[in-house]
């Protein structure tokens, strides 16, 4: 029998850009020093109050808007009851059980290689993050910065069918996040967490809940990779099963991921309601939403990468593949927008980042906020180009040169006395050594292969250490050729 998979999932993701936690008036900050931006009320000290961070409220109405989602008349906050160590207070500031959290009932359309899928959003609510726990051989270290800091859990319905389709969607929120200014979304930071749930079932059922098949989940796994490994392995552990006749084998329980043997192990069995004892936070009064704030936080909402993609191609000429190069990473787009600012054509600025600063980052394995090369650097290059006064080769060079020694192109232009040169009667006495050197060429043009002319320019330019102006020697090979 054929299979097919079912997935859920469920992505933590750190409101990361308000100045303090969702209750207390602690530094949200990521921090290599553990334990340095606490208050009580992040340890549940007696006698300590939460309060509402509005900015981390807004953020989470933004998510939640811009996943077309229902927002609530009311917020409510909860306790999440249970202990572990991670929790000082013993319980967790929520939402859950209320008719709406942030947000219920929305979908997103995402990209899966050029295809246009979409994604149902179950809910979307606001919660405070736990401390984090590092396990050694013998003992274990909690940290606290991480206690409180705002935190978003995203639930899809199970919509998806492999990996490579949750992948998509998880990319697809984290720039969302990045873009709207909600979070960084940096899994190295431990900002974006996924749980994922599986199950399979019979490929030729209607997809219904009634037909899926036993559901296991995946806890905490902090990396898209992770997740796509995680995802296939699982499938292909569940569907062995059921194809070896012992799909009564697949218990509804909680797994882990193991990077390192690329497998998923046993964690424990999972019910499928845990009794939390959920109630109202009675420290924290339902809050009212105004429908002018929400208009406001709808208004305020800035363009999204899928948006910047549309404006790239339609306005700017830009392929589909140049102008998604370009929005993958907010910072780059921010870094295209800022050098066409500076009066330069976009499709050719465009292709000196796409190419020679995206292969520098890459290779260095750089972000581009780090690199020397600001915008108004990269644009006087291109204007040099542009007015003919250095050729595009030698441009790359004089480029390659500053990111390796971090000094301004125009200075490097400037000391080596780097120009174009555009003088006719030097171009042709080159072209003429070029076509005496290569006497066969003339023939071969003749008689119809004129592709020969890209080889013959080249010769020129190798001659001339890359100086030539291309154009002009170009028009003027074809001129000797052709009078010959």
């Amino acid at each position: 029998m054929e299979y097919k998979a079912i997935i859920g999932l469920e992505m933590h993701c750190e409101i990361s850009t308000t100045n303090t936690k969702v209750f207390s008036r602690a530094k949200n900050s990521f921090s290599d020093i553990p334990n340095s931006n606490i208050r009580p009320v992040d340890m549940g000290f007696p006698g300590t109050l939460p309060v509402v961070n509005k900015e981390a409220v807004k953020k989470a109405l933004m998510a939640s808007i811009i996943l077309n989602c229902k927002q609530p008349d009311y917020i409510y906050f909860e306790r999440k009851n249970y202990y572990y160590p991670d929790l000082p207070k013993g319980y967790q500031i929520t939402q859950e059980t209320k008719p709406c959290p942030i947000g219920i009932y929305g979908e997103l359309e995402y990209d899966l290689n050029g295809e246009f899928k979409i994604a149902k959003i179950n809910n979307i609510h606001l919660e405070e993050d736990s401390a984090s726990t590092d396990h050694y051989s013998t003992f274990s270290c909690i940290d606290y910065n991480r206690a409180g800091v705002p935190l978003l859990e995203l639930v899809t319905e199970p919509c998806f069918h492999s990996a490579d389709e949750a992948v998509a969607f998880l990319e697809t929120m984290r720039s969302i996040y990045r873009y709207a200014g909600i979070s960084e979304a940096d899994s190295k930071k431990g900002q974006v967490r996924c749980d994922v749930n599986i199950s399979i079932m019979p490929i030729d059922k209607e997809e219904i809940v009634e037909n899926y098949g036993v559901k296991v989940e995946i806890k905490n796994v902090n990396s898209f990779s992770g997740v796509k490994d995680a995802i296939n392995y699982e499938i292909k552990r569940q569907m062995d099963l059921a194809n070896a006749g012992k799909i009564n084998e697949i218990e509804q329980e909680t797994r882990r991921w193991v990077e390192d043997e690329g497998i998923t192990k046993r964690m424990r069995s999972k019910v499928d309601a845990i009794d939390y004892k959920y109630f109202v936070e009675p420290n924290i009064p339902k809050i009212k939403l105004d429908k002018d704030w929400l208009e406001e936080i709808k208004n305020s909402i800035p363009s999204l990468a899928n948006e910047r993609k549309s404006r790239y191609i339609k306005e700017y000429g830009l392929s589909n593949y140049d102008a998604t190069i370009l929005v993958k990473d907010k910072e780059i787009s921010d870094y295209y927008e800022e050098t066409l600012k500076y009066d330069v054509d976009p499709k050719i600025t465009s292709n000196w980042i796409t190419s020679v600063i995206l292969g520098h980052l890459n290779k260095l394995n750089l972000e581009i906020k780090d690199l020397f090369i600001k915008p108004t650097m990269l644009a006087d290059l291109i204007k040099l180009v542009n007015k003919n006064e250095i050729s595009t080769k030698q441009a790359k060079e004089v480029l390659t040169e500053s990111l390796e020694n971090n000094t301004n192109p125009l200075v490097i232009i400037k000391e080596k006395n780097i120009k174009q040169t555009t003088n006719v009667d030097e171009i042709l006495n080159i072209i003429n050594e070029v076509l005496e050197e290569n006497p066969s060429a003339i023939q071969t043009y003749k008689s119809g292969r004129d592709n020969i002319v890209d080889y013959l320019v080249g010769q020129v330019m190798k001659k001339t250490k890359g100086t030539a102006n291309p154009s002009i020697a170009r028009s003027k090979m074809i001129e000797e050729i052709e009078k010959r």
